[in-house]
């Protein structure tokens, strides 16, 4: 008599172990280019929520001005004036903050016309309303009351997309603290030229 040896049966204990910690969840790949990878933000330390690009910059400021604290605010624009903009058609060098009615208005601040834009009454030094915090404006407009004391566009950069004004309360240098710049400047610029001359 043929005798068939007993199936034996094994059971194993229940385990919490995901597939990951077993190892054994398969590696997903885009078909064709290998394995997938997160995308990159900008280079450098720069990312997607902070990158900015400087589009405009008062280089006269701080040395006509003793810049104290800095705020930086939004604009109100009309669409071909930031098209023109993310051009880089804009200067503020001679640009100015002034307040009225309670508000601070950026004048002075040339944007030139956008070329698709049909707007022949279109004024490229029009006063342009800063979008701040209420008491951020309460404070700007208290310092002014300050003899001397002065609100500078410092530089215009954009943000997300957007054109921010990077502004900072100046009081205006006496003739004596600008030939200090001036020597410490050239003082700067020549010990550059001779870290240069000893690297090459």
């Amino acid at each position: 008599v043929w005798q068939c040896a007993p199936t034996v049966h094994t059971i194993f204990p229940a385990t919490s172990k995901s597939r990951a910690e077993r190892g054994t969840v398969p590696k997903i790949r885009n078909p064709g280019y290998g394995i997938a990878r997160p995308r990159r933000g900008p280079p450098g330390n720069a990312t997607m929520t902070d990158a900015h690009k400087i589009v405009a910059a008062n280089r006269k400021a701080r040395f006509d001005y003793h810049i104290g604290e800095t705020f930086e605010a939004g604009l109100v624009l009309t669409g071909a004036e930031i098209k023109s903009i993310r051009q880089g058609e804009v200067t503020i060098g001679e640009a100015y903050v002034r307040p009225e009615r309670g508000e601070l208005f950026l004048l002075n601040a040339y944007i030139k016309p956008y070329s698709h834009s049909g707007d022949k009454e279109y004024d490229p030094r029009r006063p342009r309303k800063l979008l701040m915090h209420k008491r951020e404006i309460a404070k700007l407009i208290r310092e002014l009351e300050t003899k001397g004391t002065t609100i500078v566009p410092l530089q215009l950069h954009l943000k997300k997309g957007l054109a921010k004004l990077d502004i900072g309360v100046g009081k205006g240098k006496a003739a004596p603290d600008k030939r200090q710049d001036i020597k410490k400047r050239e003082g700067q610029r020549e010990i550059a030229r001779e870290m240069s001359k000893r690297l090459k």
